[in-house]
């Protein structure tokens, strides 16, 4: 009888076979292992392009940190108001006439600036004058005894001293003025003259009626008063037809104070000339 059981002998072919597959699949024509080269280099190719990505990354960053500086510059700009302008412009601006003009200008305000904040004192600051050489020339040609300040505190200042009449040989009256700034900074001044008292003493004393009478040194003086001018007034006679006047924005208890001062001084080369400027005293 005929076996036909040879049909097992495939199956043992394709037994024997398969297992020999995946050795094929896995080695090439060498017997080397391609596959997990093949696997080896698909993991490299990744691990290159993290890398490329990476150095992409590190040089962008320097410029990413210069465009963040120019956006927060160009924003705290314009916070500031400050405009942009071109190089053109900017050379304009700071170089020829325009920039000189900028640059004065700037000056300036700061000169204005500094006038502005420096404090400063308005009074009027009045310089101290020597009488001495116009009381040396009154004692020698005034045509009259002539009266002047003898012993006033130091605090008493000369700030003026004016002679009228004194080189027209007796053709004009010779009038002598003494101004003084007070110890109260009020102004003070010694008047006298040889012209006639009705015109000479409403002038000097700037009203034409007395308010009464002081008595100053054993002398009566007369009191006159002006409200609009705040002019205070001490006058009377002296010898010879002449007139003693002191006047000005002092109080009565310092004009009384010049009037009591107030000497005879003798003739040049009958004694010593007075001084002129005045004395320690209270």
């Amino acid at each position: 009888m005929t076996d036909k059981s040879p049909a097992p002998a495939p199956e043992a072919a394709d037994t024997a076979s398969g297992p020999e597959q995946p050795a094929t699949a896995e080695q090439g024509p060498s017997g080397a292992q391609e596959e997990p080269r093949a696997d080896t280099g698909g993991d490299e190719a990744p691990a290159g392009a993290a890398q490329a990505e990476s150095g992409e990354q590190a040089v962008d960053e320097p410029a990413r940190a210069e465009a963040a500086a120019a956006e927060g510059a160009a924003a705290s700009a314009g916070e500031r108001g400050v405009v942009k302008v071109s190089p053109a412009v900017y050379k304009r601006l700071t170089t020829g006439l325009g920039g000189f003009t900028l640059a004065m200008g700037a000056c300036l305000l700061l000169v204005l600036a500094i006038f502005v904040i420096t404090p400063r004192d308005n009074k009027e600051v009045l310089p101290t004058v020597d009488y001495a050489s116009q009381l040396w020339a009154l004692r020698s040609d005034a045509p009259f005894t002539v009266y002047a300040p003898e012993g006033l505190p130091a605090r008493w200042r000369p700030t003026s001293s004016r002679l009228h009449g004194l080189d027209t040989g007796g053709k004009q009256p010779v009038a002598w003025h003494l101004g003084f700034v007070t110890p109260d900074g009020e102004y003070a001044a010694l008047e006298e003259s040889n012209e006639k008292a009705d015109a000479y003493v409403p002038r000097m004393t700037n009203s034409s009626k007395p308010i009464g009478t002081m008595l100053v040194g054993g002398e009566s003086w007369a009191k006159y008063h002006r409200n609009d001018k705040k002019a205070n007034s001490l006058a009377r006679p002296g010898p010879g037809g002449m007139s003693i006047v002191v006047t000005g924005t002092a109080s009565y208890e310092e004009l009384a104070v010049l009037a009591a001062s107030l000497k005879p001084q003798p003739r040049q080369g009958g004694g010593p000339a007075p001084s002129a400027s005045p004395t320690q005293g209270s």
